[in-house]
């Protein structure tokens, strides 16, 4: 099998992973917490605040990713949902809680972040 197959593969074979992420500022300090049923996404995430077209989504981060550079930034996981074999689990819901523990226990809004208050 060549080189490119086997990464494909090997991409394919690797469990989804869920949970909560963030991105530090770290000229600043400011945090954005967010969460993504797949952290294989944060690849895109970090292209769009690259190209410049994460600024639908949140404007203050866009701008001071801008201005700081990509190299100002660090991303990194918070925590991984457990997911559960229970036929109930909604993995949407158990995602959110986990965000919002999250965002109560780092309390990025305003001149500390760059979530918007809910």
């Amino acid at each position: 099998m060549d080189r490119k197959k086997e990464l494909k593969l090997q991409y394919k074979e690797t469990p989804i992973k869920a949970g909560v992420y963030q991105i530090k500022n770290n000229q600043n300090g400011k945090l954005f917490i967010g969460s993504t049923r797949n952290f294989k996404t944060l690849n895109g995430l970090k292209f769009s605040l690259e190209a410049g077209t994460a600024a639908p989504t949140n404007k203050a981060l866009q701008k001071d990713w801008s201005h700081y550079g990509a190299n100002a930034f660090s991303i990194d996981i918070l925590e991984t949902l457990k997911k559960k074999d229970d036929p109930y689990f909604n993995e949407k819901e158990a995602l959110q809680e986990l965000e919002n523990k999250w965002l109560e226990q780092l309390q990025p809004y305003e001149g500390r972040g760059y979530n918007k208050n809910k």
